[in-house]
């Protein structure tokens, strides 16, 4: 399948999401509908490599993909971005040893493989690794992991104990012996995400599954695909007020409409400096995707005070993608920390 073909089967992937994420989102239960419908598209393996019979989307087509599903429930965007940006990296750098890619490929010929990474959170005791006979062994809980219950393989950052060095990230199967899925958070949007924790208790991590630490470039790519999910929200606003925002002045709407065209711009821009290897390029996707999210934030506020007291009824989608924008934005650094990386390594 080309990239234009899977591309084209985009919209109808997007109409189907947008009409389930309503329930999705009341029971707070896995999308594998929707996750079933990506994968059925050829959508969730985009990013395959060309050596490995895929097409290589690039960091533009990716973004453009994200938007797109986050329009429809942004918990299934969110979904797929791991994964996504999974088959990428190893195009780019072969991080995962070859008969675990080899594993994961296998298994996203026969259904939907999902790919979750578990960042150690913020003064949290989260996962330790310590050695162990044949390997490491890996102990903890992390908390708040999007869909645990249907990854297939976890990328689990941990605290090493009785080295010098502090953390590493390893490789770890969705099945493997120790791994326990436990109910999560009740938390306020992205509810379809069905956020879960998950328990280690001795789970066996090979040396050869410890993983290179995450780049610049990686950290770059995972912070544009969360603000091109927030984007994407607002994108939904939009139509929502374009189709039913009857009386509003013809300038109300204009300044929704370009405010999102601008972001779109600066979006596709960066991404396609990402593609294009230019110099500086990671750093200022870094450094401006949070602001990309905050646009699409932005939007949707706008949208629900131009609506007024409908907008905060249950019966339309603009609560759901106030809630859902407040919480994909709250993924991303918040600006006083970006300004302080801008500061610390101008370009």
């Amino acid at each position: 399948m080309s990239l234009n073909e899977a591309m084209a089967r985009l919209p109808r992937v997007v109409d189907l999401l947008a009409a389930r994420a309503d329930e999705h989102d009341r029971e707070a239960a896995f999308p594998y509908r929707g996750v079933e419908a990506l994968h059925e598209a050829g959508l969730l393996t985009l990013t395959v490599g060309t050596e490995h019979g895929g097409v290589g989307a690039g960091v533009a087509d990716t973004v453009r993909l994200l938007a797109a599903l986050g329009g429809g429930d942004p918990s299934v965007a969110l979904l797929a971005a791991d994964t996504l940006l999974t088959h990428a990296a190893q195009a780019r750098a072969a991080r995962w040893p070859a008969a675990a890619y080899k594993s994961l490929l296998a298994d996203s010929r026969r259904g939907p493989a999902l790919v979750g990474s578990l960042r150690a959170a913020e003064g949290g005791a989260g996962v330790t690794a310590s050695r162990g006979s044949e390997g490491w062994l890996l102990t903890g809980r992390e908390q708040a992991v999007p869909g645990a219950e249907a990854l297939a393989w976890m990328t689990v950052e941990a605290r090493l104990e009785d080295t010098a060095e502090e953390r590493a990230t390893f490789l770890v199967p969705g099945d493997s012996p120790g791994v326990a899925v436990e109910p999560g958070w009740e938390q306020l949007g992205l509810r379809a995400g069905a956020v879960q924790d998950v328990h280690f208790e001795k789970v066996q991590a090979q040396d050869a599954h410890r993983l290179a630490s995450p780049t610049p470039r990686d950290e770059a790519c995972r912070r544009l695909a969360i603000a091109a999910v927030c984007l994407g929200i607002g994108g939904g606003a939009h139509t929502w007020l374009a189709r039913n925002g009857r009386g509003l002045p013809a300038s109300e709407l204009g300044r929704v409409a370009l405010e999102l065209a601008e972001a779109e711009e600066l979006l596709n821009g960066i991404a396609g400096g990402l593609d294009a290897d230019l110099a500086g390029a990671d750093r200022r996707a870094a450094w401006l995707a949070p602001g990309i999210a905050q646009r699409g934030l932005s939007v949707v506020q706008r949208v629900v005070a131009l609506s007024g007291a409908t907008g905060l009824s249950r019966v339309v989608p603009l609560e759901r993608h106030l809630r859902d924008a407040v919480s994909v934005r709250a993924l991303l650094p918040r600006e006083d920390v970006v300004l302080h990386e801008a500061g610390s390594s101008p370009l």
